[in-house]
């Protein structure tokens, strides 16, 4: 019987604590598994700070209305398809204008975590049949953040009337997007005239909580424009009488654009848009 040595006692000892190494660091199988990637949650993302808002509005070609039935209602379908491959990535909502705007016919509005998802997605969708058969008429682009004036710190009355109001009406109908810059006056205030004049902005809105949803997008620095003010609303007279309010204070000659354009739409599944522009 071979003899066994120090030297192959002290490599056996080696070669048993590194066999006992490797097996006490070894992962799981499981746990070595990518994991699956998760839909966007539409809650969560519209009621985040930190998020891109692209608003991209089309008008329709003429070659559309002349085009087979069958490829102008397959594009529901394409689009809805397009729409779920890019549920990780991009929120999409879709509003139908044919029959209340002339500049266009239909506009998206995509909320994405990082600005080159919502392009990447803009990009796959103009490869589709709707897409290849409209041009860009406008497209918007800003981004959420925190309230900068009405705060708990800096107006704690306002603020506390903006958190307890809720919106109580029908299931909104319409849709409204309106472009805002400001004038260099504005930005050269201090924050304390600002702050006046927003709270004496805000204090007239209260009232119309209730019947209209409204959302503010900064776009300063990454558009031509400063804000993108989105509403929506079952009730339009209240809407109307919100912006008269709006128009009538003293922040309002701080504006030098307002609108142009002014989208109003109707609120759809993208799937029923594609259908009513097909019909």
């Amino acid at each position: 019987m071979r003899k066994i040595s120090f030297t192959d006692l002290r490599l056996g000892l080696i070669a048993t604590l590194v066999g006992a190494s490797i097996t006490m660091i070894a992962i799981p199988a499981a746990a070595q598994q990518p994991m699956e990637p998760t839909a966007i949650e539409r809650a969560k993302i519209l009621a985040e700070p930190g998020v891109f808002g692209v608003f991209t509005m089309f008008k329709l070609r003429p070659d559309w209305d002349k085009a087979p039935a069958a490829e102008r209602e397959g594009a529901a379908a394409e689009l809805t398809k397009l729409i779920e491959e890019h549920k990780n990535n991009v929120l999409v909502d879709v509003y139908l204008t044919r029959g209340l705007k002339t500049q266009y016919d239909y506009f998206f509005r995509v909320h994405a975590y990082e600005l080159d998802k919502a392009q990447t997605f803009m990009r796959a969708f103009r490869a589709t049949t709707l897409g290849r058969h409209s041009d860009v008429a406008e497209t918007q682009v800003g981004i959420t953040k925190a309230l900068n004036y009405i705060t708990k710190d800096m107006s704690p009355g306002l603020n506390s009337g903006l958190s307890s109001a809720t919106y109580t009406g029908p299931a909104p109908r319409y849709v409204v997007s309106v472009p805002i810059k400001k004038d260099a006056a504005w930005w050269n205030m201090s924050i304390d005239e600002r702050l006046a004049l927003m709270e004496e902005h805000t204090a007239p809105t209260l009232a119309y909580l209730v019947n209209v949803k409204r959302k503010l997008y900064h776009s300063t620095g990454i558009d031509d424009i400063d804000f993108i003010t989105y509403f929506e609303t079952d009730d339009l007279k209240a809407f109307q009488n919100l912006m008269i309010s709006l128009a009538s204070v003293g922040e309002n000659k701080h504006h030098v654009r307002w609108g142009d354009p002014t989208t109003l739409g109707t609120i759809h599944t993208p799937e029923k848009v594609v259908q009513a522009l097909a019909e």
